[in-house]
């Protein structure tokens, strides 16, 4: 059973780093060298990106992320990982949240945009905003559950 749990950590802390990881490389790279190009070629690009994302491997990182977090969570609530594991399952659902609620409506309605310089002005600055956002939070699930595990194994 050890192994086990230690397995379902393990990928908790993987799956939370790698979409946090992915939400913050669009903060600090992609969006501010879209934010460089002409409006035509930002639409253009995040469209071709929202239709690649969409693929196995990244809905099993996303929403495996939270699941095997929440099963963490409950293998270890006796444990000292437990309340840390809790708290990072509440933080990335609120990404998951912001996810659905804000980012995928600006996606879709980008899908079938055909005037680029509109397209932009509806799209950019309120999508970085809340990929921000859930960048943030995912980055927090992130730095609570391996500090969980610091804090639970110096005990």
């Amino acid at each position: 059973m050890t192994v086990l749990r230690q397995a379902v950590l393990v990928l908790g802390v993987t799956t939370t780093g790698l979409i946090a990881g992915l939400f913050c490389a669009f903060a600090y790279s992609v969006m501010p060298g879209l934010h460089r190009a002409d409006a035509r070629t930002l639409v253009t690009a995040m469209q071709k990106i929202n239709v690649a994302i969409v693929n196995p491997l990244f809905l099993v990182l996303f929403f495996g992320g939270l699941v095997v977090t929440a099963l963490a969570a409950w293998v270890y609530r006796h444990d000292a990982v437990a309340p840390w594991a809790i708290a990072a399952v509440v933080l990335y659902l609120l990404g998951l949240i912001v996810t659905i609620a804000c980012n995928i409506p600006l996606n879709d309605r980008l899908a079938s945009a055909t005037d680029p310089d509109a397209a932009r002005a509806a799209f950019e600055t309120a999508w970085v905003r809340w990929n921000i956002v859930r960048a943030v939070l995912h980055t927090a699930a992130f730095m609570v559950l391996t500090s969980g595990i610091v804090v639970a194994r110096s005990r």
